[in-house]
């Protein structure tokens, strides 16, 4: 797909953007959310003599006869901003590198900025995609924690900050992670869970690491603790570009990250870095491809120490 424009149609046209996702969602015809029947509906229409107008892109299904559009069952579900908005909003957060502040889609979207927080964080559910296959080859595993600034001690044990764990396959993806506590055993079952037998784990010298090689193929150690950052192919500096990249958009353009949200801005920054080969209008088609079968309702979603 050619990378697309702010100009493009489905951004200021309702209608067009309904088409756009039906497209997107339904590639081979339109599919009922509620029973799955895919030749078994039709397009509502209004009658001559009705007075009442029929919304576009509503159709019913002659199987369960129930009524459905492209975003029943989906997390544009009952939402009363536009479709056009919600599009371009993806957009955004998908072909900005380091993410797009909420304050910044209020300002861009013309809706407030508690819509604009919501709508981030629903696009952000969407993204969300666990890996299908465990990671292989060679592995690299390190811990970061995210949190304001404080006084007292930083890095491992630091105050009011959280945990995150996260994997990387050398040239694949990454996986990241808040956990509660560092500990050897939460690691390793990560690991375990994630990670092929036959990977070679790369990490620095953190005690929690030691007992890899009797899990794995290999364990290969850099010791940071020495200054030493390279030996050969042995490094962890991929992963911590991936966490210089995550911190860059949380410190600049989120500033702080309640506890309880953390994990969506992780899954934010996890799939960008994955589709990384790919340009913004491709991106912006896989988040979208993400929206189908997920709900999710202001009440679970309180703002809770949220300043982007």
């Amino acid at each position: 797909m050619k990378n697309i424009g702010f100009d493009a149609p489905y951004f200021t046209d309702e209608n067009e953007a309904r088409l756009y996702l039906e497209r997107i969602r339904w590639p081979h015809g339109s599919i009922c959310p509620h029973c799955g029947s895919a030749d078994h509906h039709y397009a509502l229409k209004g009658k001559k003599e009705s007075t009442a107008p029929v919304r576009q892109g509503v159709w019913k299904c002659k199987k369960c006869r129930k009524q459905f559009s492209v975003t029943v069952g989906t997390v544009f579900e009952k939402s009363h901003i536009p479709l056009h908005k919600w599009l371009l909003a993806s957009f955004l957060i998908c072909s900005s590198k380091k993410g797009m502040s909420s304050h910044q889609l209020h300002r861009m979207l013309k809706v407030t900025y508690k819509t604009a927080w919501f709508m981030s964080h629903r696009i952000r559910y969407a993204m969300d995609k666990k890996p299908t296959t465990k990671f292989q080859g060679t592995i690299e595993a390190d811990e970061t924690y995210i949190g304001g600034k404080g006084h007292g001690k930083r890095g491992r044990g630091a105050e009011n900050k959280t945990p995150v764990f996260a994997l990387v396959e050398r040239n694949g993806n990454v996986m990241s992670m808040p956990v509660e506590r560092v500990t050897g055993e939460n690691l390793k079952f990560i690991i375990s869970q994630n990670v092929e037998k036959s990977s070679t784990i790369m990490t620095d010298d953190f005690m929690s690491y030691r007992g890899l090689d009797k899990k794995f193929a290999s364990h290969e150690v850099i010791n940071h603790g020495k200054r030493e950052y390279v030996r050969g192919n042995i490094h962890t500096n991929t992963i911590e570009g991936y966490f210089s990249i995550l911190k860059r958009g949380i410190i600049g353009v989120y500033h702080h990250v309640g506890k309880n949200h953390l994990h969506r801005y992780l899954s934010e920054f996890n799939f960008r870095y994955n589709r990384r080969k790919n340009n913004d209008a491709e991106r912006s088609v896989m988040a979208l491809c993400g929206i189908e079968g997920k709900r999710l309702l202001y009440k679970d979603s309180p703002i809770v120490a949220i300043t982007n």
